[in-house]
């Protein structure tokens, strides 16, 4: 008896993409049927599989799936570590999307937001959101818990955590003179932030 024979591309597939037509394709893992349409979608992201069927099979459509990549992309959990880019600073609040878990990259887009009140451990209500962070700073942040909308409560509140890594206005890297402060080696201008501990 003919083996199952399996193709796998190294096509990727989104949410949404079309795999294929119902008559031609049959949906298997990570893929749906839309009865409107009689089209095969992805339903999630990753790598497009086809495996043909056995030849003792009436319906010799081949099985289209998508292998995703959850099992190797890392996914924030409490209590993990992570490095995180700032997209937006507000009064309150920072935004930023979550690059590592630890030393892994993550493969999904996952948000997490610094609240004032976790930026630091003391003086919390003299907390400045504008002079701890700014869009583009490199953060480590502590993940505390899968906040609401989606995205992830991080901390700051140790000495090790914080900005790792920033821009300065005149586009060098910046370098930390303190725990508060960031100076720009192109022009000697110190930033605030609340930067993190290297080191001992």
């Amino acid at each position: 008896m003919q083996e199952t024979v399996v193709k796998e591309s190294e096509e990727l597939a989104t949410p949404g993409d079309v795999l294929g037509r119902a008559a031609e394709v049959k949906p298997g893992r990570g893929a749906y049927l839309a009865p409107h349409s009689n089209l095969v979608y992805a339903s999630l992201t990753g790598r497009v599989r086809t495996v043909s069927p056995p030849p003792d099979v009436p319906d010799q459509r081949p099985t289209v799936e998508v292998i995703g990549h959850k099992a190797h992309g890392a996914v924030p959990e409490p209590g993990s570590v992570v490095i995180a880019r700032v997209t937006k600073v507000l009064n309150r609040m920072a935004s930023a999307d979550i690059l590592c878990v630890g030393p892994k990259s993550v493969r999904e887009k996952f948000t997490g937001i610094i609240r004032q009140q976790d930026v630091r451990a003391t003086e919390i209500d003299k907390v400045d959101m504008h002079l701890s962070f700014r869009p583009g700073d490199i953060v480590r942040a502590l993940v505390l818990s899968l906040g609401d909308a989606r995205a992830y409560y991080l901390s700051t509140a140790k000495n090790e955590l914080g900005v790792l890594s920033a821009e300065s206005a005149a586009g060098a890297t910046m370098v930390p003179v303190s725990w508060t402060e960031m100076q720009c080696p192109l022009t000697g201008q110190t930033e605030k932030r609340k930067v993190a501990k290297v080191g001992s």
